[in-house]
């Protein structure tokens, strides 16, 4: 089997790299740092794909944000780079589609977490489905919770999880604004990685979401931290300051039994593997 990840450079995407080796020959895409060029900002005819790739995963997206031309910017790699990339598997033969969305995209405008970024998945959700329909390209959506992993690579992503991680590295307090401990979904990128691998394995199709069975409040992931290090961090409410708000979604294990593996690696252990990544780098 071959399998080619565009958006090679993704946290994602190099983790999925070696889950996928073990049973498909890899070559990654993307911008710069890949086997080869592919940006899906480029006008269609610009995006051609090898004639002998089985498998596309697509890790490739935008972060969204609030001016006009990150909201365009968003839109146009999200959606419409997406679709120019369906196309390009049709002309490429390609057997199978998987799309890595964004559990985000489930998320309406009632809630505080809704923006272009979660607009723009549920749209390209949405547009590479009618598009593989219509044209008869295999596809399988994922929509992981937010994922996070050891290293560099993942923090971008979530800055605050991040700045948990890094104040109890350094033994600082750990600071969280308001009363309110919020709830999160974390998910550990090995597992997502592990996981896409054994969708692809077991040729399935269709939307699937991709999420942690527990639910973490920040103080809990705080803790998990101070233990990891060995820190003598403390963890402090900030209660003058405004509450920041749950963002949880219901409990979904059919992809997960489907493929026969649940989610091994807990938030603790996650804390741990940082830890020991960062101990290594030294």
């Amino acid at each position: 089997m071959r399998v080619l990840i565009v958006g090679g450079t993704s946290s994602l995407a190099r983790a999925l790299k070696p889950a996928l080796s073990e049973f498909a020959e890899v070559t990654t895409a993307g911008r710069t740092g890949c086997d080869f060029a592919l940006d899906l900002g480029d006008p269609a005819a610009e995006i051609v794909l090898p004639t002998d790739i089985d498998v596309v995963v697509n890790t490739a997206a935008c972060a969204g944000g609030e001016t006009f031309d990150e909201m365009l910017e968003t839109e146009s790699v999200n959606v419409l780079g997406l679709l120019k990339l369906c196309q390009s598997c049709t002309k490429a033969h390609v057997k199978q589609l998987v799309q890595v969305s964004s559990i985000f995209a489930c998320l309406d405008e009632s809630s505080r977490f809704y923006g272009m970024y979660s607009l723009s998945k549920r749209h390209s959700d949405e547009v590479a489905r009618l598009y593989c329909s219509k044209f008869g390209l295999p596809i399988a959506i994922l929509r992981p919770s937010q994922f996070y992993g050891a290293g560099e690579a993942t923090r971008r992503h979530q800055p605050f999880l991040s700045t948990i991680i890094d104040r109890a590295a350094n033994g600082e307090d750990i600071l969280i604004q308001g009363s309110n401990d919020a709830l999160r979904n974390f998910i550990h990128v090995d597992d997502v990685a592990v996981v896409t691998a054994l969708l692809i394995r077991r040729k399935l199709e269709g939307t699937h979401v991709c999420m942690s069975a527990e639910n973490v409040r920040y103080s809990e992931v705080a803790a998990a931290a101070i233990a990891a290090f060995g820190s003598r961090s403390t963890i402090r409410f900030v209660k003058d300051a405004p509450d920041i708000p749950d963002n949880v979604f219901a409990f979904d294990d059919s992809l997960f039994r489907a493929v026969g593996y649940f989610p091994q690696i807990s938030i603790s252990r996650g804390m741990q593997l940082e830890a020991a990544y960062r101990k290594a780098s030294l």
